[in-house]
């Protein structure tokens, strides 16, 4: 299995060792004291974490001292999907056919893009279909129940 993307290491924070951490996800259990993140760095243990401006301040095992904390600006964090049967996921989304309520074929999810009202789903045909629209998703199926006029042409 593949493991995701979580966040990012942005910076250095203060002269202990800490960074701040921009989650790529809103499963803050991510960043929990315990938990192990995997970048192109090695695995990376979190010691200590607190949220500080809509992001995280975290110290990391082993990472004593500014200098260690900078050096690590820019790296990806990685994690194991989570198990969550009721969770709808992005790399669930990826490759899936979207269907309509009447079982009309509208696409193939190609691309989840971010937007403050909805996430969006780009479907390989051009469309877009915000995903409070989406009720229902089986593996490789997702269907919509979209309002009048969103597929017309």
């Amino acid at each position: 299995m593949a493991r995701l993307e979580v966040g990012r290491i942005t910076k250095a924070h203060g002269i202990r060792g800490e960074v701040i951490v921009e989650l790529s996800t809103n499963r803050t259990e991510r960043v929990a004291p315990g938990s192990v993140l995997f970048s192109d760095a090695g695995n990376m243990t979190v010691t200590r974490s607190s949220p500080h401006q809509g992001r995280w301040i975290v110290l990391f095992e082993g990472v004593d001292g500014r200098s260690a904390a900078e050096s690590l600006r820019g790296t990806v964090l990685r994690a194991d999907p989570i198990e969550d049967p009721d969770a709808l996921w992005v790399h669930d989304l990826i490759g899936s056919t979207v269907f309509d309520t009447a079982g009309v074929e509208r696409g193939v999810v190609t691309a989840v893009v971010a937007n403050p009202a909805s996430d969006l789903l780009e479907l390989d045909r051009g469309g877009l279909v915000p995903l409070r629209f989406v009720v229902a998703h089986l593996p490789g199926r997702v269907t919509v129940d979209p309002p009048f006029g969103l597929f017309d042409e």
